[in-house]
Formats: structure tokens, sequence, C-alpha cells
């Protein structure tokens, strides 16, 4: 058999592609126009397709899309030596696989192919059926503490403040707050006290009076009476300037409030969830924020782990992710290998949530198969290094270590040793196949190991690896 067919006009093109593909022991056939590849179609379909785009005859990109209506599977890498936009647009649009242009080293060649046979060959894991989703994903320890609070909350109507890095989901939080609440059944309000300008904030909150000041022409409702009987969600509450605070604070205190230009004051039946990324404690002793508010508001605390301190998660949140892409864009979904899964779990990720969420999106359009390995992820992603970021102070990873250790210990786990010698030897060998493109033999002489000892470890440590 024959996977991998070449389609070229250039015979020095289809004799680089011969030599190289039986050094490698991959089956080939190689062809001149794409019309004699169309002729064998029926007798020997091919995995694998790398075609040139313009050739006499039948263009390569014709040929792709002859050959989509037939095997829309089959992985088609388009060559050009034309590496202009509009043949990297047409190819891609057009479904190819990968774009590669002339001239190319030929070990890149050569690998593009083995990811494409890779691609070929898995059957790609359908994205469940839509059930009833989620409304926040996540089943480590850190997570299951948020669930317990908001199912304890559920028939409260007390103040919340919720606490946590920028994109640990705060809103997702607030607004399951409200949905397991006794005001459910009435609005839920969210606005971004950072995002909009002073001068407009205090009107978007408590609303106007005809004439209260130019441009006012008509009365209009703030955010306060848009969600009477339900709640109302402050973001980043720790921005408010002071003067708002005072009147937040009256509301609080008092249950009423008087639109900007107004004298006759408005009772507010509406609960209050307030949300910040900052530490309001330091912000009341730099006298940035008001005590007695921050007291108002701190009646019940809940505080959100960063992604980093639920790499659990991580899995399921990108199979969430990818499938929401997905579905978003109307395309086939995408998987990852279980090396990029691992490779994922130690990332910093400092925009938590929401940068993997934005990772995923990227992945669904950027990826070039259905299948996403380490190579495939962004080069921002892959050229982090965790060890000392993890630490935060001066790169010393072993001080991360230490505190991982601690934490551990701590919990009262078991095995310490041998959980974290499998993640150091997983996150030392999956870097270094990720740095090589997958290439054993190259990666295990970086490592200083020998290449049986990476292929056992790889076995062991079940990476997902090319041979």
């Amino acid at each position: 058999m024959n996977p991998v067919w070449i389609i070229d006009d250039d015979r020095s093109i289809r004799w680089v592609f011969e030599k190289a593909l039986t050094r490698e022991g991959i089956g080939h056939r190689t062809f001149a126009t794409a019309q004699e590849a169309l002729d064998h179609l029926a007798e020997e379909p091919p995995q694998v397709v790398v075609s040139d785009i313009r050739m006499p005859g039948l263009s390569g990109l014709e040929f792709m899309q002859t050959l989509k209506e037939h095997l829309p599977s089959t992985p088609v890498i388009v060559m050009t030596a034309y590496s202009d936009l509009e043949s990297a647009v047409a190819a891609f649009q057009g479904g190819a696989f990968e774009y590669l242009p002339k001239p190319f080293d030929v070990d890149h060649a050569v690998e593009l192919v083995r990811r494409a046979l890779e691609e070929s060959r898995r059957r790609v894991e359908a994205p469940p059926a839509d059930g009833e989703t989620p409304e926040i994903l996540g089943q480590a320890a850190a997570m299951q503490e948020v669930f317990r609070a908001i199912g304890r909350l559920s028939q409260s109507h007390a103040t919340v403040l919720i606490t946590g890095e920028s994109g640990t989901g705060k809103e997702l939080v607030a607004r399951a707050l409200h949905r397991h609440s006794p005001r459910s059944g009435k609005a839920f309000i969210a606005i971004n006290t950072a995002a909009i300008p002073k001068d407009l904030l205090e009107s978007e909150l408590f609303g106007h009076e005809r004439g209260a000041f130019t441009g006012a022409q008509a009365m209009r409702r703030g955010r306060f009476e848009q969600a009477e009987g339900g709640t109302l969600f402050l973001d980043e509450i720790g921005d408010m300037p002071s003067d708002l605070q005072t009147r937040l604070l009256r509301v609080l205190s008092d249950g009423q409030f008087y639109r900007v230009g107004g004298h006759t004051p408005i009772t507010a039946n509406v609960r209050v969830i307030a949300a910040t990324h900052q530490e309001l404690e330091a912000r009341v002793r730099q006298g940035l924020f008001r005590e007695d508010l921050f007291h108002r508001l701190n009646v019940i605390r809940l505080r959100l782990p960063s992604l980093r301190e639920r790499r659990d998660d991580i899995p399921v949140l990108a199979r969430h992710f990818l499938a929401k892409s997905a579905r978003e864009l109307g395309v086939e979904g995408k998987r990852l290998t279980d090396a990029a899964v691992q490779f994922l779990s130690t990332r910093e990720f400092p925009g938590n949530v929401r940068q993997l969420e934005n990772l995923c999106h990227w992945v669904t359009v950027m990826a070039p198969g259905q299948v996403v390995d380490v190579a495939d992820l962004p080069a921002e992603i892959r050229g982090e290094v965790p060890a000392a970021s993890l630490a935060g102070d001066g790169g010393d990873w072993r001080r991360a270590l230490e505190r991982e250790v601690a934490d551990r210990l701590a919990r009262g786990e078991s095995g310490i040793a041998d959980a974290l010698t499998r993640d150091f030897e997983t996150a030392l060998i999956t870097r270094a196949l990720a740095h090589t493109g997958g290439r054993r033999i190259e990666a295990a002489g970086l490592l200083g190991i020998g290449r049986n000892t990476l292929t056992r470890k790889v076995q062991e440590l079940r990476i997902d690896a090319k041979d």
C-alpha cells in the first residue's frame, strides 16, 4: 500500500520526496498531474496527499476540492512556489491540512507528512451530544468548595463579595448565585464599574431625571431600577470612584437612592453581588476604598481559585471550550492529544480560564488537523518556561517545588515522591519532544538519556508522542 501521494509537475520535487520517504520507510506514489492522480483514486485511495497548487491542467486546489467530495477526511498538504497571502488563504479555505511554501526543508516536509498520517489514522472523538451544559465546570477540590458555597447560599438574600484573579469566572459564579436564589425570576443586571468613565457611572447606576445635565433629554432608569427584585452584579468594585462608593454605601445602608437630578427617594429591592481581582483590605489601608463600604460588601466572601490551583480541571475545560468554539463557528470539533493536554496542564495561564478559552478558540481556527498535538499549539504557549513562572521569585523553581510538597503534605496526601517524580519526568520529556517536533533520538540527546530509556518512559508515563 502507498498511503502518501505526491502530485507535482516538477520532476525534481517528486524525486526529493521519493528519496526522503523511502529513507523513512513511508510508502508513496508520485504523479506528474492532478488528473493522473484522480484517475487512480478509485483503485487505491491515499491516506495523505501532498500536492502542488499550480500545475498544467487541473490545479492542486481543484484536485483538493474533488478529493474532499469523495474522501473528506484525507489530509492534503499544499505546496506552492508562490508564497503569497492569496495562495495560503485559498489553500486553507479549500480544507488544506497544511501549507508548504517552496523551497522547503526536507526534514520539515517529512515531519508534516508524518503528522498528516497520524491525523488520517486517528478517529476523531466526536464532542458529546449537547445536553444540559453545566453552568460552571470543575472537578478540583478548590472548585467543589465554590459549588458548596453556592448551594449554601441558594436560599439567601445576603450580599456576596467574589474575589479572585482576572479570568477565573467571577461573573459566572454571580449568575449561578442569582439563578439558584429566590430572585431567579427577576432580572440579573451586570455592570463593570472599571469600564465606564467616572462621569457616566453615576447615571448608569442610579439613572437620571430629564434635564439633570446637558444631553439628558429624557428620564433614564439606572441599573438599580433595572435590577428591581433581582440581582445587581458590580464587577471590579475595587476601582469604583470614592464619591460613588459613598452613594453605594448609602443604598446598601438605607435601601434607597436618588436619580441624578432627582429629589424623590426610590426604594431599592436589589441583591448586590460585588467582585474584584484586587485585595480590598490593602486598598482600604491605602485610603482608596471606604472601610465601611468594604464591611457592607464583605458579608459573605467567596474566593475563586486560579487555574494554577485547579490544574486537574484543564482537560475537561479544554474539551468544553473546543466543543463550544466548534459549535459557534459551525465546524467539526478538534481534539487534543494526551501529550497536548499534559503539556497545557504544566502552563501557568496568568489569564486563567478566560485565557484557556481563548487558546481553544485559536486552536479551533488555526490548528491544521482535527487532532491537535503540542507542536500545533501557539508559539507563545509552547515557549513558556513553567518552572520560572511557577516560582514567582527570581525563577527559583526549587522554592515552587518546596511549596508544592508542603501543600500536598498539608492536604494529607501520600506517595508524594512518586507522583511528583512522574510529573517532573513527564514535563521534561513532553517539553523536549515539543522542542524537537517529536523526534525521539534528538530529544533523548538533549536530555542526556538513551533513546530506549526515553521510549520506555514515554510508554510508562503514557505520553502521546511521535515515533
